[in-house]
């Protein structure tokens, strides 16, 4: 083992170091109000279906052109 290699971080460091970002994410975090989360809702519903959609129609046409 060389001396100028560097030791690599243990578990119980890198867990340390999970917990304490968990906790900086969360004092930044802040409850959406009814209209923010109204909004979120649809657009996610949205791109869900957009997303459905896209999938359909490539199936579709698998299987018309490709059977």
């Amino acid at each position: 083992m060389k001396m100028d290699e560097e030791k690599k971080p243990n578990l119980l460091f890198k867990l340390k170091r999970f917990i304490i970002e968990c906790k900086r994410v969360l004092k930044v975090t802040k409850k959406p109000s009814n209209t923010e989360f109204k909004t979120i809702v649809k657009v996610s519903g949205l791109g869900m279906i957009v997303i459905g959609l896209i999938g359909f129609i490539i199936q579709t046409i698998k299987q018309l052109f490709f059977t």
